[in-house]
């Protein structure tokens, strides 16, 4: 595949510019049989890399290749999940410009949110340009588990919890909408697991049983756990145990 190919595969513009950063000079590769060696400069944008695997450097920044995107964002609160935010910024401005470029068949470009979180709503977002991927993680027919940490106005009582897992009727479905685990953490704290999304679900939920959110944080998406060590803001791709325990 070559090299300028390679670089507007990951959404570093159209062809001619990617064209350019490499004939500028601004495009290093890292040789694949050697980890410990330093990027090489390459000024032919034409040259023929093998891009699974390949790593390389763009302006000083260090990338590798990837066929389709997978990433986890540790969502901070006071951003919106949508490409066209109405109040707050959007989440998308956490993003570094190739992974909101990435070339894509559907009409928008780059990553896109694996469904949504409120403005308020801090924790795990998924995002990526693989639309199976998308369908199989936000499709209520899927029945993914997604934990969220809630943070109740009033304290938390059995009655409550013997609701939420027995199920509550929202004002726009006459089918009682349950939870699929509920552990109470503390007075006024709980972990909810639901395996649909709703609008605003675990908020009606809570305020289907006498309760108001004051808080709500998604700690769990399957089996993987938001990683302790990225902060409100930070992003990481997804390795192939990450989307394994996806499907969990």
């Amino acid at each position: 595949m070559q090299l300028q190919d390679i670089l507007y595969s990951q959404g570093f513009g159209t062809r001619r510019v990617c064209a350019g950063l490499v004939q500028q000079g601004w495009v290093e590769v890292y040789p694949k049989d050697d980890a410990a060696a330093a990027p090489q400069l390459c000024t032919d944008s034409t040259a023929d890399f093998d891009p699974e695997g390949l790593r390389f450097r763009v302006q000083g920044v260090d990338w590798a290749y990837y066929a389709k995107g997978y990433i986890v964002l540790h969502k901070p609160a006071g951003t919106e999940c949508s490409q066209k935010p109405s109040t707050y910024p959007s989440i998308y401005t956490l993003l570094p410009p190739p992974l909101r470029q990435r070339p894509c068949k559907s009409a928008i470009q780059g990553l896109q949110a694996v469904g949504r979180l409120d403005q308020d709503t801090t924790g795990m977002l998924l995002l990526s340009d693989d639309g199976q991927f998308i369908h199989r993680m936000s499709s209520p027919k899927k029945h993914v588990p997604k934990v969220y940490r809630v943070t109740a106005k009033h304290p938390v009582t059995q009655e409550m919890i013997d609701q939420l897992l027995a199920g509550v009727v929202l004002d726009d479905d006459p089918k009682p909408v349950k939870a699929a685990a509920c552990e109470l953490i503390d007075s006024h704290v709980l972990d909810l697991t639901l395996t649909e999304g709703k609008y605003h679900q675990v908020k009606r939920m809570l305020a289907a049983v006498s309760n108001r959110v004051e808080g709500l944080h998604r700690a769990r998406i399957g089996s993987l756990v938001l990683p302790e060590d990225l902060a409100p803001g930070q992003w990481r791709w997804l390795t192939a145990e990450d989307l394994e325990k996806l499907k969990g």
